[in-house]
């Protein structure tokens, strides 16, 4: 009795939790006069198993047996997708890091050098499998992941210490290093080789900052886009600055580039612009002129050195063996698209029966026309066959050989040259050689001479006496600008005449303001009832980062809208015949089964033959998605599109 007695302790919150986890029953009776040691039990039994159990082993045991079953499955089942999951939002990350700074212009797009480099440090932060993942609008395993040559080795030529006279060698670029070096490089060293010397200071800029961003993001080589190096050149002095275009025509990137150059004409004393390869373009498919008699025979004679380390002297050689070689350009939605036909051409005027002239684009030059011309890739491989040539080589006729070489080409995808030609052919007869024409001597060469020309000298390379003197800095620069005459207005002398004329623009704008304000209530609309019945001139723009997507640029962003029954319709004559079908929505919504396709029309703009397409369209002057799909890449890419009205036709 003394020994029961001295072994009961008081009762506690402690031994109520502790005799509860136990058994439920010996709490009861203890706790029975104790209510408020009881509750406070209960609570904490609740707590315990929502949190973490950690007071006491015994209440881990309950709560194993309670819901234990439950943990257990969750657990194996989390484990499984975890493991895919945390792999795939990694690589989404990454995906999403790329796309942004896949962009034509930074500060619209507020992309930082710090967005590059985190690109890049996410990017190493992966593991292998997690790589392989990494897929965005451009964002693939190959943006970082493929080995492209030693960067290091290129010279960016963007440092200072210029002096008075400079000479910018402007290129589209490429991210490709070991092309880079060897093809823009090649062209970049040979001028450097001819002026040097007498004074002129070479330097470099790209226009394409989607490829800055890549080399940047990639390698930490910092080339100069067009405004950076023109400012360079502004704050280190120039006086006399000439422009070298790399560009193989007369198309829309040189266009381009001679308007950016034109915003700084008050900045220089002379700005020369020099000819790009090929030249003037001609009129018709068979005008041609000697820079392109020369870069025929240039590529022509490179490419019998080049195969099986110079198997055959002369095409004839070769053509007698069955083989025959092809020369595969970009295409271009621009009206000098035509030069590919003055190419080829070229190519039969020289006596050069087995040399056949193809671009990826494919775009038809004089459609229906006797003088019709078709590079695609299937025409070429049609008019080979019919020549009766067993054996292909193929090579680029580009400047460089970056990525439309190395993947539409020669890439290993099935709707690759390369692979269509061994299907037609046979895998053992076709071969492809990669190598730009900026690597080419005589390439090199022609640029040489366009710039002795620009500047007054001789058609053929200056000697280092002659160099100097063709130097001709006090030359008048000649612009293509339109708005020449505005900047060559007088200004007005008199005060009244500018208050005069602050009033008259003050009542204009106030006028232009309520014209806006009209046409945007009609235009703005949601429903096209404000709209009569018929046909209407609009603006199209496409927010497309790359410019490949969008209106044909022969209609200068200006199409047909139609309105009929309530409805509206935008038609859209593309830049080329590579995108084949669209949808009015999302790229999401386009993959749904009964998502309304649009399949795109063969029309003729100018000398082309494209794709076109007539798209729904249910505001104006509201940004819309509109997805295009690329039979080539086999992809849809969405864009925001925005339909301006302008007046009814």
């Amino acid at each position: 009795m003394i020994a029961t007695t001295t072994l009961v302790p008081p009762v506690t919150d402690s031994t109520a939790v502790v005799a509860e986890a136990g058994t439920k029953k010996t709490v009861k009776k203890k706790t029975n006069t104790k209510k408020s040691t009881k509750k406070p039990a209960k609570k904490s039994k609740k707590k315990t198993t929502k949190k973490s159990g950690k007071k006491k082993t015994a209440k881990k045991k309950t709560t194993t047996k309670k819901s234990g079953k439950k943990k257990t499955t969750k657990k194996k089942t989390t484990k499984k997708l975890t493991t895919k999951q945390k792999n795939q939002k990694a690589a989404d990350k990454v995906a999403k890091l790329i796309d942004k700074i896949y962009v034509q212009d930074n500060a619209k797009a507020k992309v930082t050098d710090k967005d590059l480099k985190k690109a890049k440090f996410e990017w190493d932060k992966l593991t292998a499998a997690q790589k392989k993942l990494v897929s965005g609008e451009n964002a693939d395993p190959e943006y970082f992941g493929r080995n492209t040559g030693d960067a290091s080795e290129d010279n960016p030529l963007n440092w200072n210490y210029i002096g008075e006279n400079e000479i910018l060698v402007v290129s589209f670029g490429t991210s490709f290093n070991d092309s880079r070096r060897e093809d823009i490089g090649g062209v970049e060293r040979a001028l450097k080789k001819a002026y040097s010397n007498n004074g002129w200071s070479i330097r470099r800029a790209f226009t394409s900052q989607i490829i800055i961003n890549h080399v940047q993001a990639r390698d930490g080589e910092k080339i100069d886009n067009v405004d950076q190096a023109l400012n360079r050149a502004v704050k280190n002095g120039v006086k006399n600055l000439v422009i070298q275009p790399t560009h193989l025509m007369h198309g829309k990137e040189y266009d381009e580039l001679k308007e950016e150059v034109n915003a700084y004409k008050n900045k220089f004393k002379t700005i020369t612009f020099s000819e790009p390869l090929l030249g003037e373009v001609g009129k018709n498919t068979t005008t041609v002129n000697s820079d392109k008699e020369k870069v025929a025979k240039a590529v022509v004679s490179q490419a019998l050195a080049d195969y099986q380390k110079g198997r055959y002297k002369t095409t004839d050689e070769a053509a007698a063996d069955g083989c025959a070689f092809v020369f595969m350009g970009h295409g271009t939605s621009h009206t000098a698209n035509i030069t590919y036909a003055q190419m080829q051409s070229q190519m039969t005027d020289l006596g050069y029966k087995n040399v056949f002239v193809g671009t990826v684009e494919g775009i038809k030059v004089n459609p229906g026309k006797t003088d019709e011309f078709d590079p695609s890739c299937k025409a070429v491989i049609k008019k080979i066959k019919a020549a009766g040539y067993k054996k292909v080589v193929l090579r680029p006729l580009m400047v460089v050989a970056g990525d439309h070489a190395n993947n539409d080409m020669a890439g290993s995808d099935k709707d690759s040259w390369k692979s269509q030609f061994a299907k037609a052919f046979g895998k053992t007869n076709v071969s492809c050689e990669i190598a730009g024409l900026g690597r080419i001597a005589d390439i090199e060469q022609i640029y040489v001479n366009h710039l002795s020309d620009a500047l007054g000298g001789k058609t053929d390379a200056p000697t280092d006496g002659e160099a100097s003197k063709a130097q001709a800095v006090t030359q008048t620069v000649t612009l293509d600008v339109s708005n020449n005459a505005l900047h060559n207005a007088k200004k007005p002398s008199k005060k009244n005449s500018k208050k005069k004329s602050s009033k008259k623009t003050s009542s204009s704008k106030t006028s232009k303001k309520k014209i806006s304000k009209k046409t945007s209530k009609k235009a703005g609309s949601k429903k096209s009832s404000k709209l009569k019945n018929g046909k209407y001139t609009v603006s199209f723009a496409t927010a497309d980062k790359l410019g490949m997507i969008g209106l044909n640029d022969a209609l200068n962003g200006k199409t047909t809208l139609t309105v009929k029954g309530g409805k509206m319709s935008v038609y859209v004559p593309m830049k080329g015949v590579g995108l084949t079908k669209a949808f009015a929505g999302t790229a999401k919504d386009a993959k749904k089964k009964g998502a309304k396709i649009i399949n795109g029309k063969k029309v003729v703009v100018g000398n082309q033959e494209v794709l076109a397409f007539n798209i729904p369209v249910k505001n104006l002057n509201k940004k819309f998605p509109v997805s295009f799909y690329s039979k080539r890449k086999k992809k849809w890419y969405q864009k925001s599109v925005t339909v301006k009205l302008i007046k009814k036709k």
